[in-house]
């Protein structure tokens, strides 16, 4: 009977526990764009959403290991005001005006710090941002001086916290007071302008067409590739090197300006005489058939632009996933992309061929480094649509096209390598020979 009792009152429990959940559900305002990170995506690599030198807002502000950095905002926040010869009040009101928006930008589960110490940390933090941002402008100018630029792993370490999704300000405020600084630092470039000098030094042009919300929102737009159309997600793909065999055709694209996230399937056209016939298998059989150019273009190709791996591309599309999660649940490309690339990569031959054909380029050591990535980053992800839908279409109708299945099978048991593949087109020969001499003495018996 007690044992009866006890289990309805834990019924109860976790049915109030139910419908808590449920009242405090939050109502998220429009402007609302910057998140903690959902528990079930944290867990899986805490580090990877966590500050390391520098808090930036309110979310990380208390951490006692960031305080050091304080210190460093300071001197930025008063280097700033002596050479721009502007009034700070001036720059406070700006931020006191724009209070209740600011606050709304985050979401309701995080606590902000009241009235005037809420105005003073966002105030400092957007000045050291902005004074950062200037300075890398004209770093040959300050960077043996400068305590940062002079340091490339503090300049590193820095942009690596800055585009974390919980270290974020909303970007219209930093616009407003850049904006509001006028001609008196001798640089007239927009502040869009100036992150993505900082962000994004080695491009020339970067077209972001739409209203950046905050920096790691920047990074998302920097991938961002236009006219991509949605459609169910994908439920099954076959591996790189399942595609490689069935005569598929991985090619990176060396086409300028070409998006990360555009992607896309290139077929032959095919052949009126036997529609059934295609050559990649034999191109895949006898390689030194590849210098005939036309029979080269026949293949079906999978067109991809390059992508670059190195030790904090983890972190950074992790936080990139984490903003698509909660901000853009049906526009979530980047996730696409990742499930995509997850599903190509299976074991440490998928992501060697990736690599042996240019797709990939990566400073990680290994191979399996590589597919590692990859797989853990697909972790805990939820898609609600993809837009690669219609490539995943394309290749699984490749694959199961039965003339490149059969080749498939062929290439593995007699075309697996050189050598194989020598003593296969060897017997062949030799079996010829064999069936012309036994037919030598009927046709020439005269």
């Amino acid at each position: 009977m007690a044992t009866s009792t006890t289990s309805s009152d834990s019924f109860h429990e976790k049915e109030l526990e139910c419908k808590e959940i449920i009242i405090q559900q939050p109502h998220w305002r429009p402007e609302c764009c910057i998140y903690k990170v959902p528990k079930r995506l944290r867990e899986v690599k805490v580090e990877a959403y966590t500050p390391r030198l520098i808090s930036i807002g309110p979310i990380h502000h208390d951490i006692d290991a960031l305080k050091e950095m304080e210190s460093l905002k300071q001197k930025y926040f008063q280097e700033f005001f002596q050479r721009t010869w502007k009034c700070q009040m001036e720059f406070k009101n700006i931020v006191q005006k724009n209070e209740d928006n600011i606050r709304h930008c985050y979401a309701q589960d995080i606590s902000l710090p009241k009235k005037e110490a809420f105005v003073e940390m966002i105030l400092l933090d957007s000045i050291f941002i902005i004074e950062l941002f200037l300075r890398t402008a004209t770093r040959e100018e300050c960077q043996k001086d400068d305590y940062i630029l002079s340091k490339p792993w503090l300049d590193e370490g820095i942009k690596h916290d800055l585009i974390l999704l919980e270290n974020q300000l909303p970007f219209f405020i930093l616009d407003e007071l850049h904006h509001h600084i006028g001609r008196s630092t001798g640089i007239h470039e927009s502040f869009l302008k100036l992150a993505c000098t900082y962000f994004f030094p080695r491009e020339k042009k970067i077209p972001i067409e739409k209203e950046v919300k905050h920096f790691t929102d920047l990074q998302r737009d920097f991938y961002y590739p236009p006219n991509l159309k949605t459609g169910s997600i994908i439920e099954h793909l076959h591996s790189a090197t399942k595609l490689d065999t069935a005569g598929l055709k991985f090619q990176v694209c060396k086409e300028a300006g070409r998006f990360l996230l555009d992607i896309e399937v290139k077929k032959p056209n095919p052949l009126e005489t036997f529609p059934r016939f295609k050559c990649s298998w034999l191109l895949h059989c006898l390689p030194c058939l590849k210098c005939f150019w036309c029979l080269d273009r026949l293949q079906t190709r999978l067109v991809v632009p390059r992508f670059v791996m190195d030790h904090g591309t983890e972190d950074l599309f992790r936080n990139l996933m984490a903003l698509e999660q909660c901000h853009y649940p049906f526009q979530a490309y980047i996730c696409n992309y990742i499930v995509l690339l997850d599903f190509l990569i299976n074991t440490r031959e998928d992501a060697e061929l990736l690599v042996e054909k240019k797709i990939i380029a990566h400073s990680l050591g290994s191979y399996k480094a590589v597919a590692q990535m990859v797989n853990k980053l697909g972790q805990e992800i939820v898609e609600k649509n993809s837009c690669y839908h219609d490539v995943a279409e394309d290749l699984n109708e490749h694959y199961g096209n039965w003339w490149n299945k059969n080749i498939a099978s062929l290439r593995t048991i007699y075309f697996r390598d050189v050598w194989r593949g020598t003593a296969t087109f060897v017997g062949i020969v030799v079996l010829f020979v064999t069936v012309g001499n036994f037919l030598r003495p009927f046709v020439f018996h005269k």
